[in-house]
């Protein structure tokens, strides 16, 4: 079995699932991994989106507008090289423990959905399905963009997906 030794902690690269020892050997582990959200022993997924919304529920309303989306771009830049660092550590670039891009996917989304929980709980819910199922952009992002920032697009593309269909559910039902 090889090693892979990207960070201190040398993890095998048919590891099934990060260890919190592995999470915490490198920032951008801990942030890949959703703050341990992408540790969850099922749907880690699920787990990294729910990180998401209640980030947002809690940081946009204390921040405001302009410092939260400000604040969501840095994070996305510092998500692409966490992805790359971990994904290299792990042995495969999109690992199912990462979830740092539905973090900032569900968050983008809650932003933009603000107020009522009723809608953002069906978009947590159609983010997910939207996730999970890869419908035309989405899966065509996933095949095509390859590494860390492939990582990241096709949940950029499942967020943007979302709010167009709740502009769209808001606008004419």
């Amino acid at each position: 079995m090889t090693e892979i030794s990207a960070s201190p902690i040398a993890v095998s690269a048919h590891m099934k699932r990060p260890t919190l020892r592995f999470m915490l050997s490198h920032p951008a582990h801990v942030i890949s991994l959703g703050v341990g959200s992408g540790l969850a022993p099922f749907a880690p997924g699920t787990f990294g989106t729910l990180l998401g919304l209640f980030a947002a529920r809690w940081l946009q309303p204390l921040v405001g507008d302009a410092m939260f989306f400000a604040g969501l771009a840095v994070a996305l830049v510092l998500s692409i090289w966490a992805a790359g660092v971990t994904g290299r550590a792990l042995g495969e670039s999109d690992h199912g423990s990462i979830v740092s891009d539905e973090v900032i996917a569900m968050a983008l989304i809650t932003a933009m959905l603000p107020g009522a929980a009723w809608k953002q709980f069906w978009a947590f819910l159609l983010f997910r399905l939207l996730d999970i199922w890869k419908p035309g952009p989405i899966g065509w992002a996933d095949r095509n963009v390859k590494g860390a920032v492939g990582v990241m697009l096709d949940d950029l593309v499942a967020a943007g997906l979302t709010l167009l269909i709740f502009a769209l559910w808001i606008r004419y039902l």
